[in-house]
């Protein structure tokens, strides 16, 4: 693993933001169980956790031809626009826009499902915290291709690899990038002397 990686998968112990636990497990939004409990929002509350999100994303990224990053409210709001910040100082730099999926579309206002700068045709990158099942990714892909976005690839923090979520991302014609596995995860735990 890349050294970002090691430090990824080790803040998500400092953080406290990753649990494992194969006796009792967790409910997840799916209603199904999972050893494995991912907590990004709490990992993004770090300020050097979304530097090292940011940083890996754009590594990965970068070869990508792109106008603009986006993804389902709210937990993709803070990595677009930390991915978005490190791009537009790093070396090369990345002029990426961001934009939020809303969960449903406003029943006031301009009454928009899709808020921030984007145009028809811009190539976009839907990012999301946590792949499971793809549900919430899937969801804002065909969002964004809905608004005229141009959706190639499909980026993530953690790939649980669980419920066939990678799959179900491919076979919509997405290249998927995930930052870490569940692997990474289990194999960074802190060992207990």
């Amino acid at each position: 693993m890349v050294p970002l990686k090691i430090e990824l998968a080790k803040a998500f112990h400092e953080t406290q933001s990753f649990k494992w636990d194969p006796a009792k497990g967790f409910t997840l939004a799916s209603g199904l169980k999972s050893p494995f409990y991912v907590d990004c929002r709490s990992l993004m509350a770090h300020p050097g956790s979304r530097h090292l999100v940011a940083h890996l994303a754009y590594e990965s990224l970068r070869p990508v031809e792109l106008d603009c990053l986006g993804g389902l409210e709210i937990g993709a709001i803070s990595i677009a626009t930390s991915i978005s910040d490190f791009a537009f100082v790093a070396q090369p730099k990345r002029t990426w826009r961001t934009f939020v999926v809303r969960k449903q579309a406003k029943d006031h206002g301009l009454g928009k499902l899709i808020e921030g700068s984007f145009q028809p045709g811009d190539r976009a990158v839907i990012v999301d915290d946590v792949l499971t099942s793809g549900g919430s990714l899937l969801k804002a892909v065909a969002a964004a291709r809905g608004a005229g976005l141009t959706v190639t690839h499909a980026l993530v923090i953690v790939d649980r690899k669980e419920q066939d979520g990678r799959r179900k991302v491919e076979a919509e014609g997405l290249r998927l990038v995930s930052l870490l596995t569940i692997d990474d995860l289990t194999s960074a735990q802190p060992t207990h002397s």
